[in-house]
Protein backbone atom coordinates (compact mmCIF):
# COMPACT_ATOMS: atom_id res chain seq x y z
CA UNK A 1 0.00 0.00 0.00
CA UNK A 2 2.97 2.53 0.74
CA UNK A 3 5.99 3.25 -1.32
CA UNK A 4 9.71 1.59 0.18
CA UNK A 5 10.25 5.15 1.55
CA UNK A 6 8.06 4.58 4.00
CA UNK A 7 10.17 1.61 5.53
CA UNK A 8 13.34 3.68 4.22
CA UNK A 9 12.85 6.33 6.23
CA UNK A 10 11.25 4.22 9.30
CA UNK A 11 14.46 2.63 9.38
CA UNK A 12 16.59 5.78 9.12
CA UNK A 13 14.84 7.81 12.00
CA UNK A 14 15.36 4.45 14.48
CA UNK A 15 19.04 4.27 13.82
CA UNK A 16 19.78 7.56 13.82
CA UNK A 17 17.75 7.74 17.42
CA UNK A 18 20.89 5.13 18.08
CA UNK A 19 22.99 7.84 17.51
CA UNK A 20 21.65 11.19 18.89
CA UNK A 21 21.19 8.67 22.35
CA UNK A 22 24.56 7.42 22.53
CA UNK A 23 25.71 11.66 22.12
CA UNK A 24 23.56 12.76 24.57
CA UNK A 25 24.51 9.73 27.10
CA UNK A 26 28.25 10.53 26.75
CA UNK A 27 27.58 13.32 28.38
CA UNK A 28 26.09 11.84 31.66
CA UNK A 29 26.06 9.34 34.59
CA UNK A 30 22.62 7.84 33.75
CA UNK A 31 21.10 6.09 30.49
CA UNK A 32 17.59 6.66 28.64
CA UNK A 33 15.07 4.55 29.75
CA UNK A 34 12.82 3.00 26.64
CA UNK A 35 9.16 2.49 26.41
CA UNK A 36 8.01 0.52 23.47
CA UNK A 37 4.58 0.88 22.71
CA UNK A 38 1.89 -0.21 20.08
CA UNK A 39 -1.00 2.76 18.41
CA UNK A 40 -4.78 0.84 18.42
CA UNK A 41 -5.17 2.15 14.83
CA UNK A 42 -2.16 0.45 13.65
CA UNK A 43 1.91 0.94 13.85
CA UNK A 44 3.61 2.20 17.51
CA UNK A 45 6.88 3.74 18.73
CA UNK A 46 10.10 3.86 20.25
CA UNK A 47 10.33 6.46 22.97
CA UNK A 48 13.54 7.23 25.11
CA UNK A 49 13.83 9.29 27.96
CA UNK A 50 16.38 10.49 30.31
CA UNK A 51 15.21 12.42 33.78
CA UNK A 52 17.65 13.81 36.56
CA UNK A 53 20.80 13.69 35.31
CA UNK A 54 24.15 15.42 36.42
CA UNK A 55 24.32 16.79 32.91
CA UNK A 56 19.79 16.41 31.65
CA UNK A 57 17.24 17.65 33.71
CA UNK A 58 14.98 15.86 31.40
CA UNK A 59 15.31 14.63 27.60
CA UNK A 60 13.24 12.71 25.21
CA UNK A 61 14.54 11.16 21.50
CA UNK A 62 11.34 9.43 20.06
CA UNK A 63 11.13 7.82 16.85
CA UNK A 64 7.35 6.82 15.56
CA UNK A 65 5.83 5.10 12.93
CA UNK A 66 2.01 5.06 12.98
CA UNK A 67 -0.77 4.37 10.32
CA UNK A 68 -4.46 4.08 10.12
CA UNK A 69 -7.55 5.18 8.42
CA UNK A 70 -8.30 8.65 8.42
CA UNK A 71 -11.34 9.57 10.58
CA UNK A 72 -12.60 12.63 12.78
CA UNK A 73 -10.03 14.69 13.60
CA UNK A 74 -7.39 13.37 11.63
CA UNK A 75 -9.20 13.95 8.69
CA UNK A 76 -9.60 17.76 9.90
CA UNK A 77 -5.50 17.57 10.18
CA UNK A 78 -4.84 16.40 6.82
CA UNK A 79 -7.31 18.28 4.94
CA UNK A 80 -5.14 21.48 6.75
CA UNK A 81 -2.43 19.83 5.53
CA UNK A 82 -3.60 19.38 2.10
CA UNK A 83 -4.68 22.66 2.16
CA UNK A 84 -1.07 23.70 2.68
CA UNK A 85 -0.01 22.30 -0.43
CA UNK A 86 -2.93 23.97 -2.50
CA UNK A 87 -4.27 20.14 -2.94
CA UNK A 88 -7.99 19.55 -2.72
CA UNK A 89 -8.90 16.30 -1.71
CA UNK A 90 -12.66 16.34 -1.09
CA UNK A 91 -13.08 13.09 0.49
CA UNK A 92 -10.90 11.76 2.69
CA UNK A 93 -13.14 9.55 5.13
CA UNK A 94 -11.58 6.08 5.67
CA UNK A 95 -8.16 7.16 3.44
CA UNK A 96 -5.34 5.35 4.58
CA UNK A 97 -2.49 7.30 6.06
CA UNK A 98 0.85 6.36 7.12
CA UNK A 99 4.01 9.07 9.13
CA UNK A 100 7.00 8.46 10.65
CA UNK A 101 9.32 10.17 12.28
CA UNK A 102 12.05 11.25 15.38
CA UNK A 103 11.41 13.73 17.91
CA UNK A 104 13.77 14.90 20.30
CA UNK A 105 13.97 17.88 23.50
CA UNK A 106 16.64 18.19 25.73
CA UNK A 107 16.54 20.21 28.82
CA UNK A 108 19.90 20.49 30.42
CA UNK A 109 20.05 20.70 34.03
CA UNK A 110 22.68 23.69 34.13
CA UNK A 111 20.67 27.60 33.26
CA UNK A 112 24.02 28.78 30.95
CA UNK A 113 23.20 25.22 28.77
CA UNK A 114 20.63 25.69 26.24
CA UNK A 115 17.41 23.75 25.17
CA UNK A 116 17.08 22.07 21.84
CA UNK A 117 14.58 20.52 20.03
CA UNK A 118 14.55 18.61 16.66
CA UNK A 119 11.68 16.76 14.19
CA UNK A 120 12.13 15.02 11.02
CA UNK A 121 9.12 13.49 9.52
CA UNK A 122 8.05 11.53 6.41
CA UNK A 123 3.87 11.38 5.45
CA UNK A 124 1.88 9.56 3.10
CA UNK A 125 -1.30 9.22 2.22
CA UNK A 126 -2.88 6.53 -0.04
CA UNK A 127 -5.39 7.16 -2.65
CA UNK A 128 -7.22 5.08 -5.03
CA UNK A 129 -5.38 7.48 -7.61
CA UNK A 130 -1.93 7.15 -6.30
CA UNK A 131 -0.30 7.80 -3.11
CA UNK A 132 0.97 11.49 -2.13
CA UNK A 133 3.99 12.04 0.13
CA UNK A 134 6.06 14.72 2.04
CA UNK A 135 9.06 15.70 4.29
CA UNK A 136 9.22 18.06 6.73
CA UNK A 137 11.28 18.77 10.00
CA UNK A 138 13.38 21.21 11.89
CA UNK A 139 15.87 22.11 14.43
CA UNK A 140 16.23 24.67 16.44
CA UNK A 141 18.27 26.31 19.95
CA UNK A 142 16.49 28.00 23.31
CA UNK A 143 18.93 29.10 26.07
CA UNK A 144 18.25 30.65 29.09
CA UNK A 145 21.39 32.46 29.06
CA UNK A 146 22.46 34.32 25.66
CA UNK A 147 25.52 34.00 24.17
CA UNK A 148 26.51 35.42 20.74
CA UNK A 149 29.19 32.49 19.75
CA UNK A 150 26.74 29.46 20.67
CA UNK A 151 24.21 30.95 18.60
CA UNK A 152 26.81 31.57 15.24
CA UNK A 153 27.99 27.33 16.19
CA UNK A 154 24.41 26.35 16.19
CA UNK A 155 23.09 28.21 13.22
CA UNK A 156 26.71 27.57 10.87
CA UNK A 157 26.36 24.00 11.36
CA UNK A 158 22.61 23.98 9.84
CA UNK A 159 23.73 26.51 7.35
CA UNK A 160 26.98 24.35 6.16
CA UNK A 161 24.49 21.16 5.62
CA UNK A 162 21.35 23.33 3.80
CA UNK A 163 24.25 24.71 1.24
CA UNK A 164 25.69 21.43 0.51
CA UNK A 165 21.70 20.64 -0.94
CA UNK A 166 20.38 23.72 -1.99
CA UNK A 167 22.00 27.20 -1.47
CA UNK A 168 18.09 28.60 -1.21
CA UNK A 169 17.80 26.36 1.77
CA UNK A 170 18.77 28.08 4.85
CA UNK A 171 17.47 31.97 4.08
CA UNK A 172 14.52 30.27 3.07
CA UNK A 173 14.46 27.39 6.53
CA UNK A 174 15.92 30.02 9.01
CA UNK A 175 12.63 32.38 8.09
CA UNK A 176 10.60 29.76 8.16
CA UNK A 177 11.64 28.93 11.42
CA UNK A 178 11.61 32.26 13.12
CA UNK A 179 7.90 32.61 12.01
CA UNK A 180 7.03 29.47 13.37
CA UNK A 181 8.38 29.25 16.68
CA UNK A 182 6.87 32.55 17.55
CA UNK A 183 4.95 33.51 20.12
CA UNK A 184 2.52 35.94 19.22
CA UNK A 185 0.83 36.77 23.07
CA UNK A 186 4.32 37.37 24.21
CA UNK A 187 5.42 38.73 21.29
CA UNK A 188 8.99 37.10 21.28
CA UNK A 189 10.03 34.25 19.28
CA UNK A 190 10.68 31.12 21.28
CA UNK A 191 14.39 30.71 20.95
CA UNK A 192 16.80 31.83 18.64
CA UNK A 193 15.53 29.73 15.99
CA UNK A 194 17.38 27.46 13.77
CA UNK A 195 15.94 25.85 10.32
CA UNK A 196 11.94 24.89 9.60
CA UNK A 197 10.66 23.49 6.60
CA UNK A 198 7.30 21.83 5.69
CA UNK A 199 5.55 20.04 2.63
CA UNK A 200 8.78 19.30 0.80
CA UNK A 201 7.99 17.18 -2.15
CA UNK A 202 8.89 19.34 -5.36
CA UNK A 203 12.25 17.37 -5.95
CA UNK A 204 13.25 13.18 -5.81
CA UNK A 205 12.51 11.56 -2.72
CA UNK A 206 16.25 10.29 -2.09
CA UNK A 207 17.23 14.03 -2.52
CA UNK A 208 14.80 14.37 1.08
CA UNK A 209 15.88 11.39 2.77
CA UNK A 210 19.41 12.55 2.49
CA UNK A 211 18.82 15.73 3.80
CA UNK A 212 17.24 14.17 6.71
CA UNK A 213 19.76 12.18 7.32
CA UNK A 214 22.56 15.10 6.92
CA UNK A 215 20.42 17.38 9.26
CA UNK A 216 20.29 14.58 11.50
CA UNK A 217 23.56 14.12 12.47
CA UNK A 218 23.76 17.89 12.54
CA UNK A 219 21.69 17.47 15.26
CA UNK A 220 24.64 16.03 17.22
CA UNK A 221 27.25 18.42 15.79
CA UNK A 222 25.18 21.42 16.27
CA UNK A 223 24.29 20.69 19.95
CA UNK A 224 26.85 18.69 21.86
CA UNK A 225 29.75 21.12 21.98
CA UNK A 226 27.26 23.63 23.11
CA UNK A 227 26.77 21.63 26.23
CA UNK A 228 30.23 20.35 26.91
CA UNK A 229 30.73 24.57 27.00
CA UNK A 230 28.09 25.13 29.73
CA UNK A 231 27.25 22.17 31.31
CA UNK A 232 30.04 23.02 34.58
CA UNK A 233 29.41 26.66 34.57
CA UNK A 234 28.63 27.47 38.28
CA UNK A 235 25.14 28.97 38.66
CA UNK A 236 22.76 30.25 41.83
CA UNK A 237 19.05 30.32 42.77
CA UNK A 238 18.83 33.53 40.70
CA UNK A 239 19.77 31.45 37.46
CA UNK A 240 17.32 28.55 38.20
CA UNK A 241 14.82 30.70 38.74
CA UNK A 242 15.19 32.56 36.00
CA UNK A 243 15.49 28.66 34.14
CA UNK A 244 12.03 27.96 35.45
CA UNK A 245 10.24 31.45 34.20
CA UNK A 246 11.75 30.33 30.57
CA UNK A 247 10.73 27.11 31.13
CA UNK A 248 7.04 28.20 31.26
CA UNK A 249 7.47 30.21 27.94
CA UNK A 250 8.52 26.74 25.84
CA UNK A 251 5.26 25.05 27.60
CA UNK A 252 3.11 27.45 26.39
CA UNK A 253 4.89 27.09 23.12
CA UNK A 254 4.18 23.34 23.12
CA UNK A 255 0.74 23.27 24.73
CA UNK A 256 -1.12 26.34 22.36
CA UNK A 257 0.88 25.99 19.40
CA UNK A 258 2.78 23.13 18.42
CA UNK A 259 1.60 20.93 15.60
CA UNK A 260 3.66 18.07 16.65
CA UNK A 261 1.74 17.71 19.60
CA UNK A 262 -1.93 18.56 18.09
CA UNK A 263 -1.27 15.80 15.26
CA UNK A 264 -0.02 13.20 17.97
CA UNK A 265 -2.92 14.10 19.79
CA UNK A 266 -5.48 14.30 17.39
CA UNK A 267 -4.22 11.02 15.49
CA UNK A 268 -4.11 8.50 18.88
CA UNK A 269 -0.61 8.67 19.27
CA UNK A 270 0.99 7.66 23.09
CA UNK A 271 0.29 10.73 25.32
CA UNK A 272 3.47 10.59 27.42
CA UNK A 273 5.61 10.07 24.43
CA UNK A 274 3.76 13.48 23.16
CA UNK A 275 4.05 15.32 26.08
CA UNK A 276 7.76 14.22 26.84
CA UNK A 277 8.48 17.67 25.20
CA UNK A 278 7.74 19.69 28.47
CA UNK A 279 10.55 20.92 30.92
CA UNK A 280 10.33 19.34 34.51
CA UNK A 281 10.48 22.09 36.17
CA UNK A 282 8.71 25.39 35.58
CA UNK A 283 7.12 29.10 36.96
CA UNK A 284 4.56 31.82 36.36
CA UNK A 285 5.18 34.68 38.08
CA UNK A 286 2.69 37.11 37.87
CA UNK A 287 3.57 40.26 35.66
CA UNK A 288 7.56 39.61 35.79
CA UNK A 289 9.94 41.89 34.52
CA UNK A 290 13.66 41.35 34.70
CA UNK A 291 15.83 44.05 35.95
CA UNK A 292 16.84 46.37 33.11
CA UNK A 293 20.42 45.49 32.09
CA UNK A 294 20.90 42.30 33.59
CA UNK A 295 21.68 38.80 31.35
CA UNK A 296 17.63 38.25 31.66
CA UNK A 297 16.60 41.54 30.07
CA UNK A 298 18.99 40.83 27.23
CA UNK A 299 18.04 37.84 26.82
CA UNK A 300 14.17 39.05 26.12
CA UNK A 301 15.55 41.93 24.15
CA UNK A 302 17.45 39.26 22.04
CA UNK A 303 13.78 36.96 21.31
CA UNK A 304 11.63 39.95 20.82
CA UNK A 305 13.89 40.50 17.08
CA UNK A 306 15.42 38.10 14.50
CA UNK A 307 18.34 38.61 12.97
CA UNK A 308 21.13 36.90 10.85
CA UNK A 309 23.75 34.57 13.08
CA UNK A 310 26.28 33.54 10.16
Amino acid sequence: MFSEMASLMTDKVRNLQNRICSALEAEETITFREDLWTRDGGGGGRTRVLEKGSTFEKAGVNTSAVEGHLKGDGIHMFKHMLDKQNISLPELNDAHFFATGISLVVHPKNPYAPTTHANYRYFELALPSGNLWWFGGGADLTPIYFFEEDASHYHKVHKDICDSFDTAYYPEFKSWCDRYFYLPHRKETRGIGGIFYDYQRSKDKSHYFDLAEALGQGVIDAYIPLIQKRKNTPYGETERTWQNIRHGRYAEFNLIYDRGTTFGLKTGGRTESILMSLPAHVEWRYDYHPEPGSPEADLIQTLQKTRNWV
